[in-house]
Formats: C-alpha cells, sequence, structure tokens
C-alpha cells in the first residue's frame, strides 16, 4: 500500500488550490496526518481570523476515506532518537516538530509530501 504523509505546508498549499499536491495525494492509497501536523494547523488557526472555518476543513479532510490519522507511539520515539542524533553529528538541524514528521512517517513507511527542502538532510525518508 502506498503511502503519503502530508506536512503543514503541504496541506496549506492544498487548501490555497495546488493543484500539484492533489495530484500527489492522488498518486496514493493513503494519506497519513501526524498528531504534529494536526497540531501545527490548529496553531495556524487560532493566530487567523477564520478558525472554525479552518477546522470545519481540516475536519472534512481527516474524514475522507483515505486519511489515516496516525499515533505518536514508542517506535515513533525511537525514530526521532535517531535522526535526531545522525544530524547532530551532520551538524545539520533542523526544527524539532520536522523531526517528529520525519520520526513518524519513517515509522509508518510513508512519502513524506512536503515543500521544506531541510527534510533532505535526513537519511533514508523517503519524500515525493
Amino acid at each position: 500500500m502506498s503511502r503519503v504523509l502530508i506536512d503543514t505546508n503541504a496541506y496549506s498549499a492544498l487548501m490555497s488550490g495546488d493543484g500539484t499536491i492533489a495530484d500527489e495525494l492522488a498518486k496514493h492509497e493513503a494519506v497519513l496526518l501526524s498528531p504534529i501536523v494536526i497540531g501545527e494547523l490548529i496553531e495556524g488557526f487560532r493566530c487567523g481570523n477564520r478558525e472554525a472555518e479552518n477546522r470545519a476543513i481540516l475536519e472534512r479532510f481527516r474524514a475522507k476515506p483515505r486519511t489515516v490519522c496516525i499515533p505518536i507511539t514508542d517506535a515513533t520515539a525511537e525514530w526521532f532518537a535517531e535522526i535526531k542524533v545522525i544530524l547532530k553529528r551532520k551538524g545539520n538541524p533542523i526544527p524539532l516538530n520536522d523531526v517528529w514528521i520525519a520520526a513518524s512517517c519513517m515509522e509508518h513507511g510513508g512519502r513524506l509530501l512536503t515543500r521544506d527542502s531541510h527534510f533532505s538532510s535526513i537519511d533514508g525518508l523517503l519524500r515525493c
């Protein structure tokens, strides 16, 4: 089963009408959504003036049959620690939330759909 984990910036681009994001999502059988991404989205909603509307849109996205909300588990924590140590040794840190997002993606065997280039410094992380 092909799986894609949608990053916060890819979700935002999708909601802004970016057809390339929609096309990429259509290629996969499952769209993974991390609690970290959900938290970043809700933070953004709270800072804007359309919080209720944006939350409703997110809930509709989450309710789609192909969307799978994945948990943070002990295995995610192991992936997180491994990625963090490797990045530290490389001298190439990335934002902490993005380490968690990458860890979730790797744990669940997905490809990451993102616009952030710093994810390329994570060995073994598959990206779209």
